[in-house]
């Protein structure tokens, strides 16, 4: 590794004074115009890693639902993973390294992490479609290959699609082909095989309308239609030709408004759906026969497809061990029917994709979805052979039934959420069932809720254990929190940090909307007091 080379080309993409980043569950995130030298020394840490793990490292360009005008970057492990947490930190502590002190932390991170820099990098790079993708790829590009790196840019992607490239490579093809063409190809096969098995006649109930945020998702799935042009039909809507991404469409969008998004014709009862600007969220929704909104997030898309599981695995007669995995946003009456229902046990973790997916992975079968419609179903290797071996050897209808987990095996991007391989399950699940949208919702009745922000002065003040769900400091805001919950008929209410800012998030459910809004300004008016609020106090009203 040249180190005066690459102080000499560090110079040519100068971290401006002043700016602070820290590396998140989504990575970097700011303006795109900030990004330059985070994308030349994320390029470096590439490069660095795939040296530590002697394995293909993915780095994707994206700030997912951000606005446009944003962009950020994020590592992708070795199994299509995030990046480690001790990794995050050499992360933050390069992208903020001032101009001199780079090459001093480059050797910093290699000593601590005992990378032999001598062994062989490769890093693949993937891009989304905001129109400051392309240079800032150059960037990490110029960071690769000045330190010695190799590397394979896929150029546009989606960023499951990165994930899947990179679990592919590092192992060997066993996985699938590391190509968009492999990709497509591996998740249409097992969902024609899936819906083969369908007792549904014609193209009606197979028939989805998407809105792709004005991102790559409609790209990607423009390119995938023809795979599975017999078993779906599916209409674009906001493919980017006109509007901005993730401007007034996209998931984000649809779950924050509770409404749909601009660019879309939706007729009632007609089953929709939303990817964000880097397709690694869906949320579902439809209007009624009375025109009123119905939202379908990541908490009713987690009950179908664990519901549907519980079945196969009941049918088969084998009694893997499944868990779905919650964070405290999830609603209520999600939880109360997976459990009292369904009988699927529930967990719960601390916000974030990287507690729920590492949770999910203590179990044969682990399934995780936000609330915002990001997740997806992880398979342990236990449950993947059990499975195969009992498609083989049992007998017509349990094979069926063994037959169908297999592919649903295949169906699922285990690497990441992913926006389109979710998709796919859950029009199979719906045609297998001969479900409606309408009697996918109606599965429970979701409790009214209300998240709201509180700007505090420092938002460390407040401390939280349980998952997030009880607040350890301040002093007296727990004990306020839970004495304003008893005011409210099947209510429950939690406050949390932001990560990145200065204010403290909200969150209150109860029996009816009134109450949910009422609880949860209670609730901000007691932080507001209690952990420093600044400028005018909650007010009421929405």
């Amino acid at each position: 590794m040249d180190l005066d080379a690459i102080t000499k080309h560090s110079a040519l993409h100068a971290k401006p004074s002043g700016l602070i980043l820290q590396y998140g569950t989504a990575g970097f995130r700011t303006k795109a115009e900030h990004l330059d030298h985070v994308m030349f020394r994320m390029g470096l840490l590439a490069v660095l890693r795939s040296k530590q793990t002697k394995s293909t490292i993915g780095v994707m360009v994206t700030a997912s639902h951000n606005p446009e005008e944003d962009n950020g970057v994020k590592l992708v492990d070795p199994l299509g993973e995030m990046l480690a947490p001790s990794w995050e930190e050499h992360a933050t502590c390069l992208a903020n390294a001032e101009e001199q002190d780079v090459q001093r932390v480059l050797l910093d991170i290699s000593e601590k992490a005992a990378v032999d820099l001598q062994q062989d990098a490769f890093v693949v790079i993937g891009r989304d479609t905001r129109p400051s993708s392309e240079k800032l790829s150059q960037s990490v590009i110029d960071g690769i290959t000045v330190s010695g790196g190799q590397f394979h840019d896929y150029g546009l992607l989606t960023t499951p699609q990165l994930h899947y490239m990179v679990y592919c490579r590092n192992t060997q093809g066993q996985y699938g082909q590391a190509t968009t063409e492999g990709y497509y190809q591996k998740l249409s096969k097992a969902f024609v095989e899936l819906t083969k098995q369908a007792f549904c006649s014609g193209d009606k109930c197979l028939s989805l309308k998407v809105d792709c945020a004005n991102g790559i998702g409609a790209l990607k799935l423009r390119e995938m239609k023809n795979y599975f042009s017999e078993g779906l039909s599916i209409q674009l809507f906001n493919v980017g030709t006109t509007g901005k991404l993730n401007h007034l469409c996209g998931a984000d969008f649809v779950k924050s408004h509770q409404k749909p998004p601009q660019g879309i014709e939706m007729e009632p009862n007609e089953r929709c759906c939303s990817f964000d600007g880097d397709a690694d969220r869906i949320v579902y929704y439809y209007y009624d026969a009375d025109g009123h909104f119905h939202l379908i997030d990541g908490d009713k898309i987690a009950t179908l497809i664990s519901s549907f599981l519980k079945e196969l695995l009941l049918e088969i007669g084998e009694s893997l061990n499944i868990g779905v995995v919650q964070t405290a946003y999830a609603n209520g009456s999600s939880t109360r029917y997976l459990e009292e229902v369904m009988k699927v046990p529930v967990y719960c973790t601390k916000t974030g994709v990287k507690h729920l997916h590492h949770k999910a992975q203590e179990f044969d079968i682990g399934i995780y979805f936000e609330a915002n419609g990001h997740g997806t179903v992880l398979f342990s290797k236990t449950a993947e052979m059990k499975i195969k071996q009992l498609s083989e050897e049992l007998e017509d209808k349990k094979r069926k039934a063994a037959k169908m987990l297999e592919n649903i095996i295949d169906l699922f991007n285990q690497a990441a959420g992913d926006a389109i391989s979710d998709m796919l399950v859950i029009e199979a699940i719906l045609a297998l069932k001969g479900l409606t949208v309408q009697q996918w919702d109606a599965l429970y009745t979701d409790l009214p809720n209300r998240q709201l922000k509180v700007k505090v002065a420092d938002r460390q003040v407040i401390s939280t254990t349980d998952a997030e769900r009880k607040a350890v400091t301040p002093p007296g805001l727990q004990e306020a929190i839970d004495n304003l919950v008893k005011k409210y008929k099947l209510s429950r209410a939690f406050v949390r940090p932001s990560g990145t800012e200065d204010i403290v998030r909200v969150y209150a459910e109860a029996d009816s909307q009134e109450s949910a809004d009422s609880l949860a300004h209670e609730v901000s008016v007691a932080v507001f007091q209690l952990a420093g609020g600044v400028g005018e106090s909650p007010q009421p009203g929405f």
